[in-house]
């Protein structure tokens, strides 16, 4: 088939604007002047890649690029073509003069890759419904709808705690547990209860921001320590507590770190509890996502060393019954500590739940969510592998990325320094919402971000990071 259209076009390899990138706005230009018209073949990828003396990936990308914007349809075994019905346009651009235009459907978004939600639709609704009904024919229900503790029902953090104790590890009773509306509130009720305003707390970074407002909310002074592969950077704990003077507290997730995913070591964790008892700073540790781990058993939270003692213990059950129930708990050790949590929680909500509670009591006494969880489990972990495939498939050299061993996101870091305002944006004209890394720190040389896989179906997993891995240069690009 001849394809006599050659390209016409200056590179500039000390342009903002990616090589990929500048060539497909002038193959885009060359559409809207009419000098490729609806029909015509293109080059293939490595004649455009000897024409313009560029690696032949360069290329790729940028035929990716027309490819997801709908400006080029690629046929199997015959090459790339320009479509037959073009987008609705609006003045754009890749990151340089306005040349480009992208489909009119700019604000509506059908993917969110967000940063770990799980999938309501596998849910237990149906029991969780046939749960209420049966608490609404019991003779004694007039006493649920009375006031109940501001800890929470009591039948309930009794198996909450019968919970972590057989499962997690720990030694705690209904009287060490708060029932409160998920995690966030659990996290703003122990930042009230622990800090007064100028209080220091170590936090990880790249982090929780959520969290970090709520402690911020109490008036402590976040001080950021850096993350690796083996979680939280010790050396950089130990100068923080020599040159910082009294560190109140450090707010970590060491399960599955948020949002790298990591695991922290056995032996960090032992040094981090051996700190915690010298300089007699407060852990408090989200576990936010323990129920979902696909190797061999979790790792037991730092809550239950039994030599810590100095502790708020984080959780949630929310990923478990469904995201909009907001059914969290804060754990500690300190009598104390949780008479303060009682004060607050009755100031700001009075009590908790408590047909929720008892709804989901019911689902654990019957089984229910013990079944769920394996299924859910399975689920997910289905789901995570067949991302790992798209993964491969899509941005092999162009990203790194470790195979998380639970929960319902991977940590993704571009080989390249990506532009994150401008990918942001035009993935957000596709209708394609990502978040991008000042969501976790304000530190400009992070370049990762956290994707989320646990609510989309596999084809908006495939669209999306095809899409994706046309903003992404490999290691070798001009």
């Amino acid at each position: 088939m001849l394809r006599p259209w050659r390209i016409e076009i200056q590179l500039d390899p000390q342009s903002e604007k990616a090589i990929y990138l500048q060539i497909a706005d002038v193959i885009i230009q060359d559409i809207q002047t009419g000098r490729l018209k609806a029909g015509d073949a293109l080059p293939g990828s490595r004649q455009l890649a000897a024409d313009l003396s560029v690696n032949r990936n360069t290329v790729v990308d940028a035929l990716n690029v027309l490819i997801n914007e709908g400006w080029i349809e690629a046929k199997p075994r015959k090459g790339a073509f320009v479509a037959d019905v073009l987008p609705t346009t609006q003045a754009h651009t890749h990151g340089g003069k306005q040349t480009i235009s992208q489909p009119a459907f700019k604000n509506h978004i059908h993917l969110y890759f967000d940063d770990g939600f799980p999938d309501s639709k596998i849910a237990p609704m149906t029991e969780l419904a046939r749960a209420y009904r049966k608490i609404f024919n019991q003779k004694a229900r007039w006493q649920l709808m009375g006031y109940n503790s501001e800890l929470g029902d009591e039948a309930f953090r009794k198996v909450v705690a019968q919970m972590l104790n057989h499962q997690r590890g720990m030694q705690v009773t209904a009287n060490d547990i708060c029932i409160t509306r998920g995690s966030q509130m659990a996290t703003y009720l122990a930042a009230h209860c622990l800090l007064e305003a100028g209080d220091k707390v170590i936090v990880e970074s790249p982090g929780y921001r959520p969290a970090w407002k709520a402690l911020e909310n109490a008036g402590a002074q976040l001080i950021p320590i850096a993350v690796d592969e083996e979680g939280i950077v010790i050396e950089e704990v130990i100068a923080c507590l020599q040159s910082q003077g009294q560190i109140k507290a450090m707010f970590i997730t060491p399960h599955h770190q948020y949002p790298t995913t990591v695991t922290l070591s056995l032996q960090r964790r032992q040094a981090i509890i051996r700190l915690s008892n010298e300089y007699g700073f407060t852990i408090v540790e989200d576990d936010y996502d323990n129920e979902f781990h696909f190797g061999y058993r979790p790792v037991l939270p730092l809550a239950s060393f039994p030599e810590l003692r100095n502790y708020v213990y984080i959780g949630t059950m929310s990923k478990v019954v469904a995201p909009a129930l907001r059914i969290g708990y804060l754990v500690s050790n300190d009598p104390a500590f949780m008479q303060k949590v009682a004060g607050l929680r009755k100031i700001i909500d009075v009590q908790g739940d408590a047909m929720m509670e008892q709804a989901v009591l019911e689902l654990i006494n019957d089984g229910t969510i013990k079944k769920h969880i394996r299924k859910a489990t399975l689920f997910y972990k289905n789901k995570r592998d067949k991302t790992l495939q798209l993964l491969e498939k899509y941005l092999k050299g162009k990203a790194d990325y470790e195979v998380p061993e639970g929960g319902l996101a991977f940590w993704i870091e571009p080989v390249a320094k990506i532009n994150w305002p401008r990918v942001a944006d035009e993935l957000l004209a596709k209708g394609i919402k990502i978040n991008t890394p000042d969501n976790y720190s304000d530190d400009p040389r992070l370049n990762g971000f956290r994707f989320g896989y646990g609510a989309l179906s596999e084809a908006q997993l495939e669209e999306g990071i095809r899409a994706l891995a046309a903003y992404l240069p490999g290691k070798d690009k001009t």
